[in-house]
């Protein structure tokens, strides 16, 4: 049982969406300064805007009005509706999904907060978990009216990356603000800052730090994003992770569970070549010319190669190969089964042989690309069901529904259709 709640505690840490396997693709050219000026100054902004554990908002300003004080969501939407709209549809919206709620109910206060510090981070919404799982600790006092009480299931929210003991934060305006026109801004206006547009404000929860002794296997970070992109093409050319994720500022961030970013991450090219008189070599050319990162980033999601043999007139078709690009980890996180990553502007060929018969005369080679972007989240949380006789029942139909919803990620990214010609037959 103990090693099952260590396994758990794991999924939160990288439970991101995960994910986000992100995919830098589609990127514009809004990117920080490269300036050492611009680079120091991010740098000690993140230093105190991204602190371990984020501090409390305490009380707000007595001249803030209600809506300017709450830091629910639907408040910011008020004003900002294009982008909460957009924040709706994202996976930091959902990063309090079934898969690390059932989690939590088994989990210590230190176990979730180590969790929580990517999926909830704020400081009101880690009291709001420990309330609602008896954890000690947790605020013995009413909660104050800007704090609504659902925000720990709103996950990755707008105040986590923009507020600070109530003053709001963000990139620099696209335009220039004329002297005095802001002074009457709700919230006092904001404080601009160019890390908003680095690609270190994103490694605060994509990349394991070092000094941290974080997590291994094989050597290998289990978060590992940043340094990904520290040695890709688009970060010589100064393209980071806003570019691609929130492409004109939008608060999108799409990443391998959309299938419009991963068809523009991942060029696949098919052809047959005959290497002898009845054999026919499958060769695919996979060439990751998108993502700013390895394809896929992490070891959650993973991308199924599905060689079939496919008869034009009855539709039959057989499989003869299956191929997985991905990071494939044991659910106890110890071992390291395979890594068929494609890092950054990298290319891998495969050769796949076929042998084929008189009777494979109208047939094609057909390759389905299918993705499964939470497929490790799958195999662990099917594992677990073997402890169901030590779950609540409250927890176990939270687990279920949480591997419900993983399987519903799955989409085909593509199918490329090739005809065997006639002269492999037998003379």
């Amino acid at each position: 049982m103990w090693e099952f709640i260590r396994l758990s505690i794991y999924m939160l840490v990288c439970l991101m969406w995960c994910g986000f396997a992100f995919i830098l693709v589609g990127c514009d050219d809004s990117t920080s300064s490269s300036s050492e000026v611009a680079q120091t100054a991010s740098s000690e902004f993140l230093s105190k805007h991204w602190p371990v554990v984020l501090p409390p908002q305490g009380e707000p300003p007595v001249n803030f009005t209600a809506q300017e004080t709450s830091l629910d969501p639907q408040s910011c939407g008020e004003c900002h509706a294009d982008q909460f709209k957009q924040w709706q549809t994202s996976l930091h919206s959902h990063t309090m999904g079934p898969g690390i709620q059932w989690q939590l109910q088994l989990m210590s206060q230190e176990a979730g907060n180590k969790c929580l510090r990517c999926h909830a981070p704020l400081a009101e919404q880690k009291a709001l978990v420990a309330l609602k799982h008896n954890w000690p600790n947790a605020p013995d006092k009413a909660i104050p009216d800007w704090i609504p009480p659902n925000l720990a299931d709103a996950g990755l929210s707008c105040a986590a990356c923009h507020v600070r003991r109530h003053q709001v934060f963000g990139p620099p305006p696209k335009q220039t603000i004329p002297d005095g026109q802001s002074d009457n801004w709700p919230h006092g206006g904001f404080t601009a800052s160019q890390a908003f547009q680095d690609s270190r404000f994103c490694a605060t929860c994509h990349q394991h730090n070092e000094k941290e002794n974080p997590p291994r296997v094989n050597g290998k970070l289990q978060e590992d994003t940043w340094n990904q992109w520290q040695q890709s093409p688009q970060a010589k050319q100064g393209i980071h992770c806003q570019s691609c994720h929130m492409p004109d500022r939008q608060h999108l961030w799409r990443g391998i569970h959309d299938a419009d970013m991963t068809r523009q991450a991942l060029d696949i090219q098919m052809q047959l070549k005959r290497t002898g008189e009845n054999v026919v070599n499958v060769e695919v050319v996979l060439h990751n010319l998108g993502a700013g990162h390895h394809f896929p980033t992490y070891m959650v999601p993973k991308v199924e190669l599905v060689f079939n043999l496919r008869n034009r007139d009855s539709g039959k078709k057989q499989v003869f190969h299956r191929y997985v690009i991905g990071w494939q980890v044991n659910v106890a996180l110890t071992d390291e089964q395979f890594d068929t990553r494609i890092p950054a502007g990298e290319t891998r060929y495969l050769q796949v042989p076929l042998t084929l018969h008189e009777s494979d005369v109208n047939w094609d080679v057909e390759l389905e690309v299918e993705v499964i972007p939470r497929e490790h989240y799958e195999r662990t949380f099917q594992q677990s069901l073997k402890y169901a006789d030590t779950l609540s029942a409250t927890t176990l139909a939270t687990l279920r529904k949480a591997i419900k919803e993983a399987q519903a990620t799955h989409y085909r990214l593509l199918q490329l259709q090739e005809p065997v010609p006639r002269w492999n037959i037998a003379n």
